[in-house]
């Protein structure tokens, strides 16, 4: 548990750092969770949030913060089982099908652009029409850059080497959670 002192000190600093954030925010849904923040501050102030007030306030972060690390670990355990699927397959396409897809994306996206560009170069009266057309590819584009930037970005952090997983305490979990998002 986190010891008393550090809850006294860190909650009151999160909700006031939190709710500083939200109220200065233009979204009504915001700036409503920044005033129930300040009247949470003004509790603390008042002493109206004891100790074991706050100790089961970080009971519940930890217990939040370890369902998520095991969902994600589950969730890592799950890619890395369809990689090393993937890997151990005999056939050479189901072993190269990312980096295809990769290869694939790449050369279309720049045939494409190079195609607009020699557009707009040799026939600057259609470059409206052209830029206008690239509108109606935006659906296809965005689902396929967005599955190769989701493989390239989860791949690397793949590649990194995990940390051993340590219990963190319940200001340490928020913590992490609060700098993820």
């Amino acid at each position: 548990m986190i010891p008393a002192l550090l809850a006294q000190i860190g909650l009151p600093l999160l909700v006031r750092a939190v709710g500083s954030a939200l109220s200065g925010s233009s979204n009504e849904v915001a700036k409503a969770a920044g005033a129930a923040l300040k009247g949470v501050e003004e509790e603390i102030a008042r002493g109206g949030l004891s100790g074991a007030d706050l100790a089961e306030a970080n009971r519940h972060i930890e217990a939040m913060a370890e369902l998520d690390a095991g969902t994600e670990r589950t969730w890592l355990a799950e890619i890395n089982r369809t990689i090393r699927a993937e890997v151990a397959s005999e056939d050479a396409y189901v072993r190269r099908m990312r980096p295809t897809f990769g290869y694939v994306v790449a050369v279309t996206w720049a045939a494409q652009m190079g195609a607009v560009a020699y557009v707009i170069a040799t026939d600057p009266a259609s470059a409206g029409a052209v830029v206008s057309a690239l509108g109606s590819l935006g659906t296809i584009w965005t689902v396929g850059l967005s599955v190769l930037g989701i493989y390239v970005y989860k791949r690397s952090q793949e590649k990194q080497a995990a940390p051993p997983f340590e219990k963190a305490n319940g200001f340490q979990a928020l913590a992490r959670m609060l700098g993820r998002s």
